[in-house]
């Protein structure tokens, strides 16, 4: 019987060790998305940066039952982690459908949600409304005029909305809470409400210049967040924000700020304010409450 060369031998051992070794894939992560989530398989593609984007639907439970009624919309960015941890980017989701479902049960609201996926390695740039000198062009330009001029149409289109400003809502988080922003700037006839949770005033000075220039309706309602715990210039950035808004126009504005001291960056963090947050956007109640 002929032998195997000792270098031959040694090779198959230590393949056999790393085969024995080697951790097995990481299984899927299960999927949390309720049964109102809907993925939708036309990818829309945005003007100007030659791409296409993923939009993730939540409709509320009536919605098949009810086919004479229409509903808010709140547009938000960042959908992966929106609806289901099995998309989310970090493990962690924001329960946007549990929330609303829980709305309609026990406050009788209901409303359309229409998250748009972010672009990746694009976010940060997709998101920014203006250049920041380190990390590149901006392109939430483009981006948001594909949420105004794309996206918004092709929903009005084909589901049941309440397409006016006084039912329609922007809502996002860090890069997303200042593309939110910068939406009610540029296009206060579109959007009548907005949810700025943590945004990312740090990134440019410029929103602080263009809210200056160019103030939102005294009308719309705007709901900001911030977590204690994210930074030491978050929420001094947030609070330098405030006194410019209430002292344009000599109008009072309809908005509020609300702060966790113990909170971090995170969809945990964002997933427990959002209730507050959409029941102050739309002024809803318990079912059962007085007025």
């Amino acid at each position: 019987m002929r032998l195997l060369p000792i270098a031959v031998v040694a090779t198959l051992l230590a393949a056999l060790v790393a085969c024995s070794t080697t951790p097995p894939a990481p299984a899927p992560r299960r999927s949390t998305a309720g049964p109102g989530v809907h993925v939708l398989a036309q990818r829309l593609a945005i003007p100007g940066l030659g791409r296409k984007r993923t939009l993730r639907l939540y409709l509320p439970p009536s919605y098949e039952t009810s086919p004479g009624r229409r509903y808010p919309v709140i547009y938000m960015h960042d959908a992966q982690n929106l609806f289901d941890e099995a998309t989310s980017s970090f493990g962690q989701e924001w329960g946007v459908d549990e929330t609303l479902d829980a709305f309609a049960r026990t406050r009788g609201f209901e409303a359309i949600v229409v998250g748009i996926d972010h672009g990746g390695d694009e976010r940060l740039h997709e998101l920014s409304p203006w250049t920041n000198p380190k990390y590149g062009p901006a392109q939430g330009q483009l981006y948001m005029a594909f949420v105004v001029d794309v996206v918004k149409p092709y929903i009005d289109a084909r589901y049941r909305t309440l397409p006016d400003r006084a039912h329609t809502a922007i809502a996002g988080s860090s890069m997303g809470g200042l593309a939110s922003h910068y939406a009610l700037l540029r296009y206060p006839q579109v959007f009548g409400k907005a949810a700025i949770f943590s945004p990312s005033y740090w990134y440019s000075n410029e929103v602080y210049l263009q809210t200056r220039a160019h103030p939102w309706p005294a009308d719309a309602r705007v709901y900001f967040y911030q977590g204690g715990r994210e930074g030491e210039e978050s929420l001094p950035d947030v609070q330098r924000m405030l006194p410019l808004l209430s002292a344009q126009d000599g109008q009072a504005r309809a908005m509020t700020l609300h702060v966790e001291p113990d909170h971090e960056h995170n969809e945990r963090a964002w997933r427990a304010e959002f209730p507050r947050a959409v029941a102050w956007m739309f002024d809803v109640r318990p079912l059962d409450a007085t007025p």
